[in-house]
């Protein structure tokens, strides 16, 4: 079991980020265990489609010229990841090259320690030996050498598809806030995950590898939702800050078919865009929720809007600091003509 204490100022810090680096990192665990998640079959097969190789051999790609060999490494046999390949974010939403920058400039004996304690107490495999070379030189080119090849896998295997990523996590986002906002860091945790538990100030993360417990101590606690997480995880050195990636809502309809046009008789009298959102709107819903479903931008959304609500087919509420939308009685009456 890992636990994090937290005292009221602690609480009043703790913050959410989206990691692209993150994200990156962990889906490895997927393309190397597909067992992991059902959910993500359909992406791991699009993607060693792209890689060029076999399902069942990740091997150096002929067609890509990317050592897999190396890249699945860096997932012990554990599951476990190297806590410098997932920085603490620098902002909120930082770019995956400046977070990939940030870890090229991670010193090499920390390299060397968390590649040794991924793996421990296995050795690690042949691909990562450099690591235990006394000289800082060589710990230095495999780190760079693991950064070049992240960068290709990034934009392989996931930057075609964060934007979508991006807006599922985000949508979790305005749900954790909202659960936040209504009762406290108990009702915050309550269902991010089976695992997790709040009590009298201290996080506790069950069913851990590692056993310590971490005073934030002042650090606050950011709080990562993931796409490709399958449990919450923390950073495996208790001498990180805290944090944990946990794993976002709605990532099974990720993969899914994007949702039908509408009511047949509505999409000729405002559209088939307009229609998909008041179908979607028996719920209160933020827009960012609604551009997730709908597999289009947030802003394309909020133009949609705008002219539902003059209409007077949907109703708006601010709660906290998001606006939510949902059918009005007039909208009912129109959705309901299908």
């Amino acid at each position: 079991m890992i636990s994090f204490v937290l005292d009221v100022e602690d609480l009043a810090d703790t913050q959410f980020a989206v990691s692209p680096l993150n994200e990156t990192v962990f889906s490895l665990r997927v393309l190397h265990d597909p067992g992991l998640s059902a959910v993500h079959l359909p992406w791991r097969r699009a993607v060693l489609g792209r890689l060029g190789g076999p399902d069942t051999g990740l091997n150096a790609s002929p067609d890509t010229g990317l050592d897999t060999g190396l890249l699945m490494s860096l997932v012990a046999r554990r599951r476990t990841l190297p806590d410098f390949l997932t920085p603490r974010p620098a902002s909120f939403a930082p770019a995956f090259e400046d977070e990939l920058d940030a870890v090229r400039q991670t010193p090499p004996d920390l390299v060397r320690r968390d590649l040794v304690a991924t793996h421990a107490p296995d050795p690690l495999p042949p691909a990562l030996r450099a690591a235990t070379a006394t000289d800082d030189a060589s710990v230095a080119g495999l780190r760079d050498t693991i950064c070049a090849l992240l960068h290709q896998y990034w934009e392989i295997a996931v930057k075609p598809m964060w934007p979508r990523m991006r807006l599922v996590v985000e949508a979790d986002m305005t749900y954790r806030a909202r659960r936040l906002a209504m009762g406290g860091a108990r009702s915050l945790f309550a269902d991010m995950h089976p695992h997790l538990r709040w009590h009298n100030g201290v996080l506790y993360i069950d069913k851990m590898i590692s056993r310590h417990r971490v005073m934030a101590s002042g650090r606050g606690l950011l709080l990562l939702p993931s796409v490709f997480a399958h449990k919450p995880a923390p950073p495996l050195s208790p001498e990180e800050p805290p944090s944990l990636v946990y794993p976002s809502r709605g990532v099974a309809t990720l993969w899914a078919p994007a949702p039908p046009h509408g009511a047949p008789a509505l999409v000729p009298l405002i559209g088939a865009p307009r229609a998909r959102l008041l179908g979607l709107l028996q719920e209160p819903l933020p827009t960012v929720e609604l551009a997730r479903r709908l597999r289009v931008t947030p802003s394309a959304v909020s133009q949609h809007l705008r002219v539902l609500y003059a209409t007077g087919l949907v109703t708006r509420a601010r709660h906290g600091r998001q606006v939510l939308y949902r059918r009005s009685p007039l909208g009912d009456q129109l959705a309901a003509t299908d």
